[in-house]
């Protein structure tokens, strides 16, 4: 495929998403490719469009946010969205071996690791269950030091998770030099049920 096909399809992908997300915020979401006849036709394999990284919040979940169905999105949570080697391997299967066009890397409104990142910094306190994980995002720490506010800590930690995935990827690098892959960041809004898109 040409690069200019490649941009096309990716720019295709990411219009339909924001699309779905559009119809989901205003509570019409139309659930598509959720039926019987979808979950038989993927049993041989899959062949999603887009991949998504995103925290593993209960209220976050991408497939419902941007109104997709059975197979349309390889997604990886974790939580926070943070890396591991585990999610790194994840991103890498999805654009090495399933061919993504997009990869978008979405935080969210109300993120409790980066509240609590903020509150740690603050207090010195450091819940046990998110040890590994705030450490994880001390690079959004240090680059959200003059952050006006928690909105713009949750765009800053996007922007610190599409450096740390290029620079940790080689495999991702290589396609995003190749203009095999677009990159996106993102950030859902619960309030009003809309994704914001992030520009870097």
């Amino acid at each position: 495929m040409s690069v200019l096909a490649e941009e096309n399809q990716a720019n295709s992908v990411w219009t339909r998403m924001l699309e779905g997300n559009k119809r989901f915020a205003r509570g019409e979401a139309v659930h598509p490719w959720q039926d019987k006849e979808t979950r038989e036709s993927l049993c041989a394999g899959q062949n999603p469009s887009a991949a998504v990284l995103s925290c593993a919040d209960s209220r976050v979940s991408p497939e419902i946010i941007f109104d997709e169905g059975l197979g349309d999105i390889f997604t990886i949570r974790s939580v926070g969205g943070v890396l591991d080697q585990a999610v790194i391997n994840s991103l890498e299967f999805a654009v090495d071996i399933l061919h993504v066009s997009v990869l978008v890397v979405m935080s969210h409104e109300h993120c409790g690791l980066l509240e609590a990142a903020v509150n740690s910094a603050k207090t010195g306190n450091v819940p046990p269950s998110l040890t590994y994980a705030l450490g994880e995002v001390a690079g959004t720490m240090e680059a959200a030091e003059d952050a006006d506010s928690q909105d713009d800590v949750e765009r800053i930690h996007v922007s610190t998770l599409i450096m740390q995935i290029v620079e940790r990827s080689p495999i991702i690098a290589r396609a995003l030099a190749a203009e095999e892959l677009k990159i996106v960041g993102a950030r859902y809004t619960m309030s009003n049920g809309l994704v914001e898109v992030l520009s870097f």
